[in-house]
Formats: C-alpha cells, sequence, structure tokens
C-alpha cells in the first residue's frame, strides 16, 4: 500500500509531506480501502483462534471531530479489534484524550498535545497562551509525553517551543515531534537527556533517518502515515538496514489526524503485521511492542 507523498505548504511557510490518499478520504474511505478492510477481515476469519501479534500503537488521535463521528465506546472496540495492546493518544484539544482514557484506561497511554485547536498547528510556537494551557491541563491529568507538536529549524529556540522543553524536563515526560532534523537536533541541545519520539521518522529517507539515530542515542522514530519501508509484506531494503542497525528503536502508527483514519487503524495493523512477521522473531516483537514500552519506561496491556 504504498503512499504517493506531495508537498504543501502550511501557513507558517513550512513543507509537510502529505500524501494524496490523505485527500481523497476527506470524504471516507477509498475504493482501495475499503478493498483492504475487507480483505484484512477475510484474513483474521482464516486465522481463526491463532491470535495476531499484539501491536503497539505510538501515532493516534482523537481530536474533536473524531469523538463526534466514533464515540469513545466504539473508539475503544476499534482498537481492539485491531488487536492493539496499548496507543499512545493525543487530541486537540485534550478532552478527546481523556475521554478515550475513561473509556479504555488499560489501553490508552496518553499524552498532552499543545493544540487547543487545529488551528494552533501553524503559529502555537509564538502564542504564549499555549504555556498556559499545558501548564492548567499538566496540573490536572497525568501523560507520558507532550505532542505530537509540529515544530521545524530555529522556531524550537523560540520561548515557548523552550518553555515547553522546560516543562516536560521538569515532569521527565517524552517529546513526541512532528519536525525537521534540525529541529530535532535543537531539542537535544536544550535537554541532552530527553527522550524524542519522531513522528514519521522525520519523512526522511532511511538513510538521513540512520544518520540522525547515530547521532541521538535517546531518539525513537514511527512509522506513522508513511509505507515506503514496505509494499506487498516485503520490507524495502534501505529500510530493512535501518531496522537492522537499531532494531530497537522504530515503531508503528496509524495517525488519525481526520476522523476517517479511524476506520483505517485496523487495516493498517493487518498490514503491519504483514511485514512485520517476516523479521526474525525477537525483531519483530521488537518493533511491534516492545520498543514502545521500553521508550515509555512501562509495560503495556
Amino acid at each position: 500500500m504504498p503512499i504517493d507523498l506531495v508537498s504543501r505548504s502550511d501557513s507558517a511557510g513550512r513543507t509537510d509531506r502529505l500524501s494524496r490518499q490523505h485527500l481523497r478520504r476527506r470524504g471516507g474511505l477509498s475504493r482501495r480501502d475499503a478493498v483492504v478492510a475487507v480483505m484484512a477481515g477475510g484474513l483474521v476469519g482464516e486465522i481463526g483462534a491463532q491470535a495476531p501479534m499484539p501491536l503497539f500503537d505510538a501515532h493516534i488521535h482523537y481530536s474533536h471531530d473524531a469523538w463526534e463521528v466514533v464515540p469513545p465506546k466504539q473508539a475503544a472496540a476499534i482498537l481492539r479489534q485491531a488487536g492493539l495492546r496499548g496507543a499512545l493518544v493525543s487530541s486537540s484539544d485534550d478532552e478527546g484524550t481523556q475521554k478515550l482514557l475513561a473509556e479504555a484506561p488499560d489501553l490508552i497511554v496518553p499524552e498532552l498535545r499543545p493544540y487547543r485547536t487545529r488551528s494552533d498547528l501553524s503559529g502555537w510556537v509564538r502564542d504564549e497562551g499555549i504555556v498556559r494551557y499545558l501548564e492548567q491541563r499538566l496540573s490536572r491529568h497525568r501523560y507520558v509525553g507532550i505532542g505530537e507538536f509540529h515544530l521545524y529549524g530555529d522556531d524550537a529556540e523560540l520561548p515557548v517551543p523552550r518553555r515547553m522543553v522546560a516543562l516536560a524536563r521538569e515532569r521527565s515526560l517524552l517529546l513526541h515531534a512532528h519536525s525537521d532534523a534540525d529541529a530535532v537536533a535543537r531539542l537535544f541541545r536544550q535537554w541532552p537527556e530527553a527522550r524524542v519520539l519522531w513522528a514519521h521518522s522525520g519523512f526522511e529517507r532511511p538513510e538521513k533517518v540512520r544518520e540522525l539515530l547515530r547521532q541521538q542515542p535517546r531518539l525513537w522514530c514511527d512509522l506513522a502515515f508513511r509505507s515506503d519501508h514496505a509494499s506487498n509484506g516485503r520490507i524495502d531494503a534501505a529500510w530493512r538496514e535501518a531496522f537492522d542497525e537499531f532494531p530497537g528503536r522504530f515503531m508503528v502508527g496509524t495517525d488519525t489526524f481526520t476522523p476517517e483514519r479511524w476506520h483505517y487503524i485496523a487495516p493498517h495493523a493487518s498490514w503491519s503485521r504483514g511485514w512485520i512477521e517476516t523479521l526474525p522473531r525477537a525483531q519483530a516483537e521488537a518493533m511491534a511492542w516492545r520498543n514502545a514500552e521500553a521508550m515509555l519506561g512501562r509495560k503495556t496491556a
């Protein structure tokens, strides 16, 4: 299921690669995704009593428009039916995460996104109100991390992102960064002992990802919203080299950035198992859930 990546510029003038597949999904599941869902359901039926490999999904959003379309009980059922043993969840605003956590406390691993609404994405780095929002939520609820946030280049040096990093440092929280390599490096310069999860592996080629992983031993990568690493159950050769060099640093993720993506969680989990299970068992389990547990410093389900 290759994703055709294209570029778009956000209102802050930064470049973020998305896919035409996403644009098609604004109206719902594409015909191809519907076929995949049917095939995935048939595969589960053929397996029967054999339990699928559990997965930890490291990139889930449950924002205000999602909980209106997919109520918390249904959302929790979707995650369970996908065979997930845990999901790292953030939302715009945080009420979505809290609703889902209340429904499935054994499954949901909450992180705090610094967005009150999606409109904060482009301007949050210069909005002092974001600091007050983070401080308020952190005083009220418990989280494992802050993110996913969008941060690029020297914007990481602005007062608001620096205060966010300081808040994470005070509480030993993970930073989940949708960033370029420059911003990731700046985060580590501010806090060398940080744990950073690089969303989408920066949408970088595996050679670049390996380069940054060599430089930053406390960096992990999610593979959300990309599929260039595997096709037809086979892992791309360049990505296989990255997985072999850093078997403890990668994890899967779906990225439910629109409500329609919630109906893609189970097919994506089945697709992910298809290529993960071609790895040696220990490496497959690491990719599937053990790396997430190591990064978080906690057991899941």
